[in-house]
C-alpha cells in the first residue's frame, strides 16, 4: 500500500469509486486453449487486467540435479509486461515483487498438483501480465489454474484466488489498482473450492478479528462464480472440439 499522506477518497455515496458494491467483483471473462505450442494455456480478463497463463509439460526436469526421483517439481515465472500499466511494476526484467509472487503461486499448485504422478519431471507455469489494475498475482493463480487443467494435469481441485481489502471500517471485495494502493488493508487469498483450504493468506495492513471473518466469508462467497467461470471456460472448450 503506498503512503496514506493525500489519499483520495476511495468511497463515495456509500460505493467505491467504480460504483462496485462493497462484497463485488469486477467482470471476469477466461477463454482455456489458446496458445497452439502450450499444453495447456488460458487467458484471463478480470476489470482491467489481463492475463495469460502457459503450461508447458510434465517433461523431463532440466537440469537433471533438480529432478526429484518421487515426484516431478514445479518451476513458476510471474512477470508484468513492460506495457502492463504505469506504475513501476511494469518494468521490464524481474524484480523483487514478481519474484515473491512467482515463489508463492508455485507453492500454491505443489499444494494441488498430482506430483507423483510423474517422478523426475517438470511442470512449467508461465504468468503474463498483459495489462494490470490490482489483483494481479490473484488473476495469475486463477487464470494458471485453468490452464493446468486445459493440459490434462490431474490436481485435486480447480484453484481460484481473489483479494479482500478494507476502506477505512469497511470491508471490501476485489480491491482494484486504486484501492489497493491506498486502502487500509489487503489480503489476497487463493482457495481450494472443494475443501474450502486456504493454499495462499498474504496480509498487507490489519483486520480486526471481525473484519477478517467478514473478508474472508466474501472471499468463499466469491469463489462459487469464479469456480464457475473457470469451469465454464474448461467445458466451452471441449464443446466445441466436439
Amino acid at each position: 500500500m503506498a503512503s496514506l499522506t493525500n489519499r483520495p477518497e476511495l468511497l463515495k455515496d456509500g460505493k467505491r469509486l467504480d460504483g462496485r458494491a462493497f462484497n463485488e467483483l469486477r467482470p471476469i471473462k477466461i477463454e482455456a486453449g489458446i496458445l497452439k505450442n502450450a499444453d495447456g494455456s488460458a487467458y484471463l480478463e478480470w476489470g482491467n487486467n489481463k492475463v495469460l497463463a502457459a503450461i508447458y509439460g510434465p517433461k523431463e526436469a532440466v537440469p537433471k540435479h533438480f529432478a526429484d526421483p518421487a515426484k516431478a517439481i514445479i518451476k513458476c515465472r510471474y512477470s508484468m509486461a513492460p506495457f502492463s500499466g504505469l506504475s513501476d511494476h511494469g518494468r521490464s526484467g524481474p524484480n523483487r515483487r514478481a519474484t515473491e509472487i512467482s515463489k508463492v503461486t508455485k507453492e500454491v499448485f505443489e499444494n494441488v498438483v498430482l506430483l507423483n504422478e510423474f517422478p523426475g519431471g517438470e511442470i512449467d507455469i508461465f504468468i503474463e501480465i498483459l495489462q494490470s489494475d490490482g489483483g494481479t498475482r490473484a488473476a495469475g493463480i486463477t487464470a494458471a489454474s485453468v490452464a493446468l487443467a486445459n493440459a490434462g494435469i490431474h490436481m485435486r481441485d480447480i484453484v481460484y484466488a481473489v483479494s479482500a481489502g478494507r476502506i477505512g471500517e469497511h470491508v471490501v471485495l476485489d480491491v482494484n489498482m486504486i484501492e489497493d494502493n491506498y486502502s487500509d488493508a489487503d489480503m489476497p487469498m487463493a482457495i481450494s473450492p472443494r475443501n474450502g483450504d486456504v493454499l495462499l493468506l498474504q496480509m498487507d495492513g490489519g483486520f480486526t478479528r471481525e473484519q477478517l471473518n467478514e473478508a474472508m466469508g466474501m472471499v468463499l462467497e466469491a469463489g462459487k462464480t469464479i469456480s464457475k467461470v473457470q469451469r465454464e471456460a474448461l467445458q466451452k472448450l471441449y464443446e466445441v472440439g466436439e
